[in-house]
């Protein structure tokens, strides 16, 4: 039975799973946006939810448990630096899966996990309508009035 077991296995050794994630963990912090398949995403989201809440705590301690997981120093600097101040105001959820469908070659569910509030990402509304574009006129009405011109020119 497998009640309260947390986590997935993925079908990976524990070693092969926690680079994985340490991975994806570190370009998701770096890009503010990863695509990959469903089962990881689920995952994912969880990691990089540890690790923004980490980054919120904002002490040396937090720092370095951050840093025995994320990959790069400048990916430690921005979660600190940058993302931790984004979410001051957010208890939790700071990621989000968003379902992209099938992939091609082997039809595997694949999604998109990205930070809440990214940077640069403007608040979205709706696009402003284009005017409708007038139709150009008929041509037997258009061709008519043009040769009385040339015409009454020549």
């Amino acid at each position: 039975m497998r009640h309260r077991v947390a986590g997935v296995k993925l079908g990976r050794t524990a070693a092969h799973r926690r680079a994985l994630f340490r991975n994806l963990v570190t370009a998701l912090l770096e890009h503010e946006v990863v695509r990959t398949t469903d089962a990881k995403a689920k995952e994912l989201r969880r990691w990089g939810d540890r690790m923004v809440t980490l980054g919120k705590q904002g002490t040396l301690h937090a720092r370095r448990r951050a840093a025995a997981l994320i990959r790069r120093r400048s990916v430690v600097k921005k979660l600190f630096d940058e993302i931790a101040p984004r979410f001051a105001s957010r208890a939790g959820g700071y990621t989000r899966v968003v379902k992209l469908g099938a992939r091609h070659g082997d039809a595997a569910a694949l999604s998109v996990v990205e930070l809440v509030e990214r940077a640069g990402a403007k608040a979205e509304k709706p696009p402003a309508k284009k005017p409708a574009r007038r139709r150009a006129p008929a041509k037997g009405k258009e061709a008519a009035p043009a040769r009385r011109r040339r015409a009454a020119a020549g």
